[in-house]
């Protein structure tokens, strides 16, 4: 059967096709998409130029911009989206706002005897609701390893938790799964990051100290490591991962893992 929407998305893609030399360059740049199958680079490819065309791209003085770079944004943008199928996951946003370094930003906060207290906070990433997400292009450069580090999808996954009205830490859950061991997952994980930071807020924890901030923060920065340092976030929270590769409907970890038998370099020092 004919759709239009089927023939606007192809006419569409070869009205701004990616040559192969340019789509090389960005998987060379972002290792963290190694041992995609062919069939996920090819979605992901398409993805991206649907992606930069849905979303303006506004860059602040001392940042421009090349294809290639704004491929690199747009691949780690899309890259949670691999299984999910075609739904507007990323709605209720059309702008990404680009400082070339970390940013100041308002913050407030209203204590428990009702005090407000107000300051600049220094932030590489924001994701507002019903609002443009905003980074810092210096960490978006930093990304697209297995560094246990990815600005863009942090803040990405913001967006996603926030489909169900405020960031909570829970997303659109497919019918699939189970709100409750989703909940019982990430409670446990986030009470035990708080409990090791109450005892030495210095303490070396498994995964970064910031997902200790609130149930939002831990959701988006175990979503980072899930696709950036999936082997780190298996080990400290396994049911974590878990749940989040039945959200993702992907596996980094067998990724990660399948390189590191077959490729020498990865053994010891992971891309």
């Amino acid at each position: 059967m004919w759709s239009f929407s089927a023939w606007r998305r192809k006419r569409t893609l070869a009205r701004y096709p990616i040559t192969p030399q340019q789509w090389q360059a960005v998987r060379e740049r972002l290792p963290m998409l190694d041992g995609i199958s062919d069939e996920e680079d090819h979605w992901l490819r398409e993805a991206c130029i649907l992606f930069l065309l849905d979303k303006h791209l506004t860059c602040l003085p001392r940042v421009e911009l090349d294809d290639q770079q704004r491929l690199i944004l747009a691949a780690q943008a899309q890259l949670p989206l691999l299984h999910l199928g075609e739904l507007h996951w990323y709605q209720g946003f059309h702008e990404i706002i680009l400082y070339p370094d970390d940013f100041k930003s308002p913050q407030r906060h209203r204590d428990a005897s009702g005090i407000e207290h107000a300051w600049d906070g220094e932030h590489s990433g924001e994701a507002w609701q019903q609002g443009p997400i905003i980074l810092a292009w210096s960490g978006v450069l930093a990304s697209g390893g297995w560094e246990a580090y990815n600005l863009v999808i942090h803040e990405l996954a913001h967006k996603l938790d926030m489909l169900n009205g405020d960031a909570n830490g829970l997303p659109p859950l497919h019918s699939d799964m189970s709100i409750e061991h989703w909940a019982s997952a990430m409670q446990h994980a986030y009470d035990d990051l708080n409990r090791q930071l109450d005892a030495n807020p210095d303490a070396e924890t498994a995964i970064d100290p910031y997902a200790a901030e609130n149930p939002a923060e831990f959701f988006a920065v175990a979503s980072e490591y899930f696709f950036s340092g999936p082997d780190l976030l298996y080990q400290a929270y396994p049911q974590v991962y878990h749940q989040l590769s039945l959200f993702y409907r992907q596996n980094p970890l067998a990724r990660l893992n399948q390189l590191q038998a077959e490729h020498p370099a990865y053994r010891e020092h992971p891309a």
